[in-house]
Formats: C-alpha cells, structure tokens, sequence
C-alpha cells in the first residue's frame, strides 16, 4: 500500500493524494446487517442552535458497528474481508464465527483474507488475536486497549497506531502509548495484539478545500479576523492582534484550561506526561 499521486490537471489536483486502496481493500460492498445510518446534526443541540461551530454539510456516512469488545473468547473467526470505513481513519475486517456470528473488527497491519483468529486469556499472541494484557509477553505490540475492564477499546484507535506493553506489576500493567504518554492500567483489560493498518494516511495531502468539506468540516475563521459584533478579538485598526488572552465568541478563554473532569479522570494513573514528549515520535 502507497501514496497515489495523479496528473496535475488542476491546481487542486496537483497539490492532492490519495491512498492507494485497490492495493489493500477486497471489497467496497458493506455488511448490510452490520451497518445503519446516522443522523446528522451539523454542530447543533435539540433546539438547532450551534454548539460546535465550522461543522456541516459533507458526504453522507453508513455507520459500520465495530466489535471494540472482543469478548467472543474460544470461538475461531475467519477473516472476510479487509474494507474502508468513512467513519474512521484505519480500515476495518469483517470476521465470522464458527457459530455464523459477523462482526466487524479494527483491520492490524497485515492481516490477511482467510486468516484465522481469536479472543481469550489461554490464546497466542499473535496478530489480530485479543487477550488480558496479563497474557501478552512484554514489550508486545498492541492497539484498541481497553481502560475499564469490559468496556471495550478506548486507547489507539486511529490509523498506524501501536502500543507496546512496557511491564506489569501486581494488578496493573504499563503500556506507552503513541502520544509518548506511559500509564498504568488494569492487567484484567483486553488489548489486541499488532499496530493498525493504513499507516500512510498522515501522508495524504488533501490538496483543495473542497476535500476538507466532504469530510463535515467548514472554514474555520480566526477571531481577530471577525467584526467586533461577531467576536470580543475583532475589530481594530490594521491587522490588530486580538487586544486580550484568546477566547471563544462567548468569552471563554481558550488557553492553558484543564479539560479533564476531575471527578471522572484516570491521570493519577499517568507515569510520565504526552506534554513532555510534544513534537516527538514514539520510538519502540
């Protein structure tokens, strides 16, 4: 799989690329009974005010239902296929069961039609099998890492991302995430083993605005560049610089806020900080 670069037939064209998915995917027809539509809301709350600005419009999506749980332990699956999913950066497999079961699962790097897999504590650590980090070997890659046992996959979720569990210790196990985040999380939480394909997409230049709009995703406009009746940074003589802390249209400041909610935040589990890895790669 590449990068696929075209004629420059235009100035957007000549700026663009695309990945190459007829060197991956095996089929662009969906699961039907795996799939339903999504309602879009452009941004705006139940009373169709705007909560989340520069969002509407795009192409329209089928929600595929992705199995981030992985909790059909001892049951072989059979590899279907490999497909796109618009809904999120990597690619996705379609997997059957011995019993008939189809579900949907986060597509390794790798992975192959026909393979087989599985999900449980006494299976092999192999890729696309899911298990307890208390049964992956140290210094395995993994991806799709639950943080509440049972709750399914929150942690590297997005296209070439990876993993690796660092240690374990008691109840807990030590992973590093891509960020170069490391923390701690229960031993009892499920993982699956390999770094997601797709890897090439942080690649891709969309190359003309228009790209960016199929996506949902409207021109974000600078407040400073606004009137002084649309935003508290516009207005002034020539190109003034805002004139106060950044905030948003309402007045909230923007800057150097805690975001996580105190009451429900996992940091204390947090061994060393993504702050302190800004701007660099995780090497494992």
């Amino acid at each position: 799989m590449g990068i696929r670069i075209y004629k420059p037939t235009s100035n957007g064209r000549r700026s663009a690329s695309v990945i190459d998915y007829k060197a991956v995917l095996t089929t662009d027809t969906p699961e039907k009974t795996l799939c339903h539509r999504i309602k879009k809301s452009g941004g705006r709350n139940h009373h169709g005010r705007t909560t989340v600005r520069f969002r509407g419009g795009g192409a329209r999506k089928i929600y595929r239902v992705i199995d981030f749980k992985r909790n059909k332990d001892d049951v072989s699956a059979k590899v279907m296929t490999i497909e796109y999913d618009p809904n999120r950066n990597c690619f996705i497999s379609l997997v059957q069961y011995g019993d008939g079961e189809k579900r949907y699962i986060l597509a390794p790097e790798g992975i192959k039609v026909g393979q087989t897999i599985e999900s449980g504590a006494s299976v092999e650590p192999k890729t696309g099998n899911a298990m307890p980090l208390s049964a992956i070997p140290v210094g395995v890659e993994v991806h799709n890492v639950e943080m509440i046992a049972g709750q399914g996959g929150k942690l590297v979720r997005s296209a070439g991302g990876v993993a690796r569990l660092m240690a374990k210790e008691g109840d807990w196990a030590t992973i590093i995430l891509p960020s170069g985040e490391m923390r701690m999380v229960r031993k009892e939480c499920r993982a699956t083993v390999g770094q997601l394909g797709n890897s090439d997409y942080q690649n891709v230049k969309l190359g003309k605005a228009g790209r960016k709009r199929h996506m949902g995703l409207r021109s974000h406009v600078r407040g400073k560049a606004q009137n002084p009746v649309a935003h508290p940074m516009g207005g002034g003589e020539g190109r003034a610089n805002g004139g106060r802390h950044p905030c948003s249209p309402t007045g909230v400041l923007a800057k150097g806020g805690k975001t996580r909610n105190p009451r429900k935040t996992s940091g204390k589990r947090i061994i060393r900080r993504r702050k302190n890895n800004r701007g660099q790669q995780l090497v494992l």
